[in-house]
């Protein structure tokens, strides 16, 4: 880690004002909700905090009733980081730093999990790219981004640039002091780890690891401790179905969101692997496809800074940090084409209750899969 690059402001930013789309938000660093505010109370802050002016007393007050903030006598240039305008609204994106990963989960959608990732300075200009095009939320993942040796920068720069950060983590290294003090100083607005089994035996036999049950315990419950905002997703396969219901209650102890997933998708290059996890009985229907605005106000970004359509449709990628945010403005008409129903089911008479995009069906095509994963002729 540079000695330098973590380190904490005397006093940071309290409030985030920034442009989100087509609306405008007032974002507390750290927690997920927000204040809406019209285009002119936008363009008023812009002025006040460039001219070190006071806080306007309205949002002086809504900042109270909203997240108990008293921003008291300091300047609009202090209490306030106010993002300028995009003209590429990608209000969101993941950042995949390093698809390494300290466990070997057989239904992991990566495949082969190898450790690798831009260098510092290469990393610190990506990220100033997506603040650029408007990047507002942001999800670090990989692999287990947390154990990449450039984390803790990327973590503080991504923050201090004004972006709201969640962590899709294992939660291997959330009870290391030095990994609390970075996330106590500046708050990830969600912490997201995957619950893979109720006991050591069953957790470690999923992760292929001895003692990851013991550290994802004792990581969930430093977590807790520190009052992070955890969210819990509860991974079902064939390997820990019989601890469903464990899993479940295990997640509802200690974090108020829980999502449950059950069906295995391919990895992203069209492996098979995951496939063979799937435990049959858990398969249920899903909701119809009716369309994603990925690629067009969110994005996904490699290890290596290539820009794709989402985690999944990863063709024609674009490098970012050859061609700047601009090359962004490609990314919508990329999208369009990746949507677009191909091959057979381009005349398929389901398409409206259709459950799978296209990009996903192509993996599943890719990857030899039964038809009734993934499509109603089945």
């Amino acid at each position: 880690m540079h000695s330098d690059a973590v380190r904490t402001p005397t006093r940071m930013h309290d409030l985030i004002v920034s442009p989100f789309l087509d609306e405008f938000l007032v974002l507390r660093p750290g927690d997920s909700s927000g204040l809406k505010i019209q285009a002119h109370h936008y363009l008023e802050l812009r002025h006040v905090a460039m001219a070190r002016a006071a806080v306007p007393g309205w949002l002086r007050s809504a900042a109270h009733r909203r997240w108990g903030v008293h921003l008291g006598d300091r300047s609009a240039g202090e209490a306030l980081l106010v993002r300028e305008a995009s003209p590429y609204g990608h209000g969101r994106a993941s950042y995949e730093v390093n698809n390494g990963c300290n466990w070997a989960c057989s239904h992991c959608v990566y495949g082969a999990k190898r450790h690798e990732g831009l260098p510092w300075a290469a990393r610190s200009r990506l990220l100033r790219i997506l603040r650029d095009a408007g990047v507002l939320w942001i999800e670090l993942g990989g692999g287990e981004a947390t154990i990449d040796r450039h984390f803790p920068e990327t973590y503080a720069l991504a923050y201090d640039l004004g972006m709201q950060v969640e962590i899709l983590t294992n939660g291997s290294t959330l009870a290391r002091p030095t990994m609390l003090d970075l996330l106590a100083v500046r708050r990830p607005y969600r912490v997201t780890l995957s619950v893979y089994g109720a006991t050591e035996a069953t957790f470690d036999g999923f992760t292929g690891r001895r003692g990851a049950f013991k550290k994802f315990m004792r990581g969930l419950a430093a977590a807790r401790e520190a009052e992070l905002p955890l969210s819990l997703s509860v991974v079902i396969t064939e390997k820990n179905a019989h601890e469903a219901a464990a899993m479940r209650a295990l997640a509802e102890r200690f974090a108020p969101r829980v999502r449950e997933y059950t069906h295995m998708s391919p990895t992203f290059t069209g492996g098979d692997e995951p496939l063979a996890q799937q435990a049959p009985e858990y398969l249920h229907s899903r909701t119809p496809f009716t369309g994603c605005d990925a690629g067009h106000t969110s994005l996904n970004v490699s290890p290596f800074g290539m820009a794709t359509v989402c985690k999944v449709s990863r063709d024609h990628p674009i490098p970012l940090l050859k061609e700047g945010v601009a090359g962004l403005a490609r990314l919508g008409g990329i999208s369009d084409r990746a949507l677009q129903r191909q091959g057979g089911c381009s005349g398929c008479a389901l398409q409206k209750s259709c459950t799978t995009c296209m990009p996903l069906v192509k993996l599943y095509r890719k990857a030899g899969s039964p038809l009734d994963r993934y499509c109603q002729h089945a």
